[in-house]
């Protein structure tokens, strides 16, 4: 079966270059670390690392104190991170600078994974929530090298598709693979798809664990003070394709009983940027960009936040967030960063991405979810009709966050005695 999937990915794999190829004349981003993309190229330490993989920005993010706590834990065993997005490559480099290499993780070949393998040495693998690619976990079959799935999360939908390919996916957990899921049914979803019940195990989720940096909240602060200190605002954070017409639906009637109300509007990718200034445009909204770095004018209606990176202190420089990829079937976007943030929280109905999460939240009393853009502008008028609930909800929001960290502290108990069995880190 995996003889018959590494053909299909060779007779895929120019077809993702092309398209990488292609992405990059609107994105020139796109076009670095190709070589990385087939395995040649990933950065030599020069001694065995411990190799990290969080599949996008938003993983990245979430991984960031797992690294800084491995870093910690064992400063003399180097840590690459592999990524697969543009954004996810520039976020690593922001985070961490010098003190992580940071490479694209190569197409799933077995050529391209073993020339990785063979030239990074990992003596263990922790892999961010779900990335379950059959030639990677082969390869550190064959070499023995451990596998962590870390902040692990599987959606039921996901568990028919796996067993649809039975074989190919019980063969990931034949070695020496380790599942830390974010909770008990991702944990039993991961064991119906071949996991080892003795090697699962259920952490909480990573993403809770995230600290509160001060100077993103003071920034935030600082931004709207300067720009548009007594309006109402509202952030919509990480939207898709289709969510962004219900979100400026629901913004031209919150502007009905809200005249002076500005939207903050947050594509998730950066190639929809221009995508979205033309929708504002037919839609004749008028709007001025993040990147331009002007003041918003009092008359604006909506800020197209076209620039990377800003998410964490735009939610704090908004009274009430709403979270994309949740309106449509996506899955939903991290529920925890505007919560922490004490910034009330609205989503839609799609979580298939945190479901424990979006209820946890949804029980404290932090989050409100609503269906579709009637729903949604309610939602709204509501809460900027009563700010002592956006301010209830707001500590709700930063009280369950507070109460569910250790996360990470469990994982890295977790990954201890894998890294201290490899002698080479006893120094």
């Amino acid at each position: 079966m995996r003889q018959l999937y590494s053909l299909l990915v060779h007779l895929l794999r120019p077809l993702a270059l092309a398209a990488v190829l292609w992405r990059g004349f609107s994105n020139r981003r796109y076009w670095t670390g190709l070589g990385e993309r087939l395995g040649f190229g990933a950065p030599a330490p020069g001694g065995p690392v411990i190799w990290v993989h969080a599949v996008s920005l938003g993983e990245v993010t979430a991984a960031a104190p797992v690294i800084q706590g491995l870093a910690a834990r064992h400063p003399h065993v180097p840590i690459v991170l592999t990524t697969s997005t543009p954004t996810g490559r520039e976020r690593a480099l922001a985070l961490f600078g010098a003190g992580v290499r940071v490479s694209y993780l190569p197409y799933d070949t077995p050529g391209a994974m073993r020339r990785w393998v063979t030239r990074i040495r990992p003596l263990l693998v922790v892999i961010m929530e779900t990335e379950l690619w059959p030639n990677l976990f082969h390869e550190c079959r064959r070499n023995g090298i451990p596998v962590v799935l870390a902040n692990a999360r599987l959606s039921p939908r996901s568990v028919r598709r796996y067993r649809r390919f039975g074989a190919l996916f019980r063969d990931l957990f034949a070695g020496d693979t380790r599942v830390a899921a974010q909770s008990a049914e991702d944990a039993e979803r991961f064991i119906a798809i071949g996991a080892d019940p003795s090697r699962t195990c259920v952490i909480g989720n990573v993403k809770f664990d995230r600290t509160v940096d001060e100077t993103q909240a003071a920034r935030g602060t600082a931004l709207r003070a300067a720009s548009w200190p007594a309006r109402p605002s509202w952030i919509a954070g990480s939207t898709h394709a289709g969510e962004e017409e219900v979100v400026l639906t629901a913004h031209a009637a919150l502007r009905a009983a809200q005249p002076s109300a500005l939207l903050l509007l947050v594509p998730r990718h950066p190639e929809r940027f221009g995508g979205v200034a033309e929708l504002l445009a037919s839609r004749g909204v008028p709007f001025e960009r993040r990147s331009a770095g002007a003041p918003v004018m009092p008359e604006c209606p909506v800020l197209l936040v076209d620039s990377v990176g800003e998410l964490a202190f735009l939610y704090a420089a908004a009274d009430v967030a709403f979270v994309g990829g949740s309106l449509v079937p996506v899955g939903g976007h991290n529920l925890v960063e505007p919560a922490a943030l004490g910034v009330p929280v609205v989503t839609g109905p799609y979580q298939d991405n945190g479901r424990d999460v979006a209820e946890l939240l949804e029980r404290a009393g932090a989050v409100q979810c609503v269906a579709d853009a009637g729903a949604l502008a309610a939602c709204l008028e509501s809460l900027f009709a009563d700010p002592q609930r956006r301010l209830r909800m707001g500590a709700a929001g930063r009280d369950a966050v507070a109460a569910n960290r250790g996360s990470v502290v469990r994982l890295l108990d977790l990954i201890e005695p894998l890294v201290r069995a490899c002698p080479a880190t006893e120094r």
